[in-house]
């Protein structure tokens, strides 16, 4: 019984990535509109930090960023989307936990965005401290963990809140800004991105309590390990890039004359990596020429280059303070 377990297990490995190359793109499951992380612009492109590690994934596969289809999905639908092989991979806010890792049957790669939970509340509430909500009126989405954590918080510090749900992110947020909840909690990432939708910004404040960990983290099916290296590499390559100083514009150039041998292994110029993975030699020169580094992404979608201004922070290679931390490519 165990070596039938074991050979079905052989036989499913790599179904993911052989269909993806058979019909020629990777369908990528992302939020319902993010700014920062994914969103469509006038002529319904997607872009976003989320959205770069799909287009990641289908340059290292297809050799091309673009040969990306997008689901759009709330948080109560991710899950089955991804089970139900709807999505060939998940890239939309989603935190890495215990339950999820191991009674849904998926898979997490690698973190993409360490962030927390934290509060949006307009000014004129007159609170600066999460402390100072006792009795409040929060509103939630749907389908996450937020309230769990909201809750676990709440407790421990003897207050009260009443909850209100709602399907999507802009519900929510369109709910805070009409005044039907005192407070809005999610991620902090989601905060700061839904922030710039609302009619006056500058009128709300995020609180400087962070209540949780949420590692956000792509997910893909559970049974088919080769899928699961190349999106888990994918991401790495882009951390490993940026330590070793290859960019967007660099790269091809670096393919040809380093003498690096970290950077010679990474753009497959010494090596098997390529193939180990059943990809082209060249896939890390192919997400970098065309996505770019990790820090590329984040400064050009969330940090100094967008309109979210967001610091790295915990996003900072771990070189620099921060917990992004590339594994070796030997």
């Amino acid at each position: 019984m165990v070596l039938v377990s074991m050979l079905a297990s052989n036989a499913n490995a790599g179904v993911t990535l052989d269909n993806v190359k058979k019909k020629g793109f990777v369908q990528c499951g992302i939020s319902d509109g993010l700014p920062g992380f994914s969103y469509a612009d006038s002529k319904g492109d997607f872009h976003g930090f989320d959205v770069d590690v799909c287009r990641a994934v289908a340059a290292a596969v297809l050799g091309d960023a673009k040969k990306v289809k997008y689901t759009q999905l709330t948080a109560k639908e991710r899950f089955t989307a991804l089970q139900s092989g709807e999505v060939d991979m998940l890239s939309r806010s989603t935190t890495w936990t215990s339950s999820r890792d191991g009674s849904m049957g998926i898979l997490f790669a690698e973190v993409a965005y360490y962030d927390g939970q934290g509060f949006l509340v307009n000014k004129k509430l007159g609170v600066k401290s999460a402390k100072e909500l006792d009795g409040a009126t929060f509103c939630i989405q749907a389908g996450t963990v937020t309230e769990l954590n909201l809750a676990d918080y709440f407790r421990a510090n003897g207050l009260k809140f009443t909850p209100i749900s709602f399907d999507t992110s802009d519900e929510s947020f369109k709910a805070l800004e009409s005044g039907r909840c005192d407070v809005l909690t999610t991620d902090q990432s989601q905060l700061y991105g839904q922030r710039l939708k609302l009619a006056s910004p500058d009128d709300y404040v995020v609180l400087p309590e962070v209540i949780s960990k949420e590692p956000l983290t792509p997910a893909v099916r559970r049974g088919d390990e080769d899928w699961f290296t190349v999106v888990r590499w994918a991401q790495i390559a882009m951390l490993n890039a940026e330590e070793l100083g290859v960019t967007s514009k660099n790269v091809i150039e670096l393919s040809k004359t380093t003498k690096n041998p970290d950077i010679a292994r990474l753009l497959g110029a010494e090596g098997a990596l390529g193939k180990d993975l059943n990809l082209p030699n060249n896939w890390a020169v192919q997400i970098i020429s065309q996505v770019g580094n990790y820090g590329e992404s984040f400064d050009r979608n969330l940090g100094a280059g967008s309109d979210m201004k967001i610091k790295r922070g915990l996003n900072a290679l771990w070189s620099q303070g921060g917990l992004q931390y590339g594994p070796p490519v030997r």
